[in-house]
């Protein structure tokens, strides 16, 4: 199998604040857009004629899958109707068997090869990767109900189930009637179920099974993370940190790079050209660092780590494990980070963040993001209107791109601020901040005299 439709056509509300100067599926893990983790995997396995299906935020996934592997076209969705008419947009002309992958989905890439050999060896008109849904809640994902390997019905946000459809098929070239004549909405949804009214390629599989088709369902045994909400892109880093330190085989140091000797490394490290790691520095874990970055003055990682081109870690800041930072960042002065960051994040003077923050956001001093909450609890959440309790980092803080914070701003736990807004000083953020606010502490002020005549001398 060579061919491959890729979808990156979605608006993404649910990834709000990150879905509004990008498509999602370009939202970096570990430094790397997820569509392009996704495009150069199957350039690596030998899937290089990839259809990419774009609409909301296009520019953003030409942009990251510039110079990528393989010959790749693009194919705009002329209107948003749907994953089996995005899929459709992108099959056009195709004359062979195909994948259709989500652009949002970061797995590994052993799962695509492990379901393209099944494909091949048992030719069904289709194939599903699926995965257990664990402790996760049925009803927020396309259940995939199966019988050994074989998939015997789909469902829409269910009641049951103990599978979910991970958003990679492979399909026969005669599969493309089931996405031509998908009913235009998911009929497979329990009682009560209000499904929008869009093409849903869940939907197609189902078409096939009434008609008694045959559609494989191959369990994932890698991780597979769909970037459908923003506590997503934290389990995504930290499943791409580790398959890293299992993929990590020993140190490369290039001659431009050093290493102090008084610096304390406790793992592998992987340096591009001119980085330093200097005195006092303290590494307890894997480390990528790109080309010019820097470790000095006491600076501290507390785990494995992922460190962008010529990011600046100095002055005793605190680095948790598994996080990744973008490019050109500064931390130092007494800050705590630990998560996701974007390019040109300036976190220091006792700042203490944990979570997402996105593209070129500016702490003020000594902004701080409450992570625990009196009563011990997850945060409740509002996804489009609806309560969500997130099955990881519900308590952590998500700053959109473009944002910033004044001195002593202070966001309260699982709280987003959205792109272009900024907490002034002294605020104290209960609610979520929607884009383009700039929030500010009204202080009423009482003056009198005063001196030592009213001291008690």
């Amino acid at each position: 199998m060579r061919s491959a439709v890729v979808l990156a056509a979605g608006a993404g509300a649910k990834f709000w604040p990150y879905n509004v100067v990008r498509q999602k599926a370009a939202f970096p893990i570990a430094n790397v857009p997820a569509v392009r983790r996704m495009v150069d995997s199957l350039a690596q396995i030998g899937v290089d004629r990839i259809a990419v299906v774009t609409g909301a935020g296009e520019p953003s996934v030409r942009a990251a899958l510039r110079g990528c592997a393989g010959d790749v076209r693009y194919v705009r969705q002329p209107a948003p109707a749907g994953t089996a008419d995005a899929a459709l947009c992108g099959a056009a002309g195709l004359d062979e068997d195909f994948l259709v992958v989500y652009g949002d989905v970061v797995t590994d890439p052993a799962n695509l090869r492990e379901l393209i050999r099944r494909f091949e060896e048992e030719r069904p008109l289709a194939a599903a990767l699926v995965q257990p849904l664990g402790n996760e809640r049925p009803q927020d994902w396309l259940v995939a109900h199966t019988e050994g390997e074989q998939l015997v019905g789909v469902e829409g946000h269910g009641r049951g189930g103990g599978y979910r459809l991970c958003g990679v098929y492979a399909l026969r070239t005669d599969a493309v009637g089931l996405l031509r004549d998908n009913p235009g909405v998911m009929h497979s949804v329990p009682v009560g179920g209000m499904p929008p009214p869009e093409a849903e390629l869940a939907q197609s599989l189902q078409v096939a099974l009434d008609e008694g088709q045959p559609v494989l369902a191959i369990e994932a045994a890698g991780f597979c993370v769909d970037l459908d909400k923003p506590w997503h892109i934290l389990e995504a880093n930290y499943q791409v940190i580790e398959a890293m330190r299992r993929e990590t085989e020993g140190d490369v140091i290039p001659a431009s790079a050093r290493i102090h000797d008084g610096a304390e490394i406790e793992g592998r490290v992987v340096l591009g050209e001119n980085c330093v790691i200097g005195n006092r520095a303290v590494v307890r874990g894997d480390l990528w660092m790109d080309a010019g970055g820097s470790i000095t003055n006491g600076a501290i990682v507390g785990g494995p780590a992922v460190i962008g081109r010529g990011a600046k870690l100095r002055d005793y800041c605190l680095i948790g494990g598994h996080s990744s930072l973008g490019t050109n960042g500064v931390y130092g002065h007494g800050a705590e980070f630990s998560g996701v960051a974007l390019d040109k994040v300036y976190c220091y003077h006792y700042c203490e963040v944990w979570g997402v923050v996105g593209l070129a956001v500016d702490f003020g001093a000594a902004t701080v993001c409450g992570n625990l909450r009196f009563d011990d609890g997850e945060t409740v959440w509002r996804v489009k209107g609806r309560a969500e309790m997130p099955r990881i980092a519900s308590n952590a803080a998500y700053f959109g791109d473009f944002c910033r914070t004044g001195v002593n701003a202070i966001l309260m736990p699982g709280r987003r601020v959205g792109v272009y807004s900024c907490l002034g000083a002294g605020v104290v953020a209960y609610d979520d901040v929607p884009d383009r606010q700039l929030v500010t502490v009204r202080q009423e002020l009482a003056t009198r005299p005063w001196g030592p005549e009213r001291y008690g001398w």
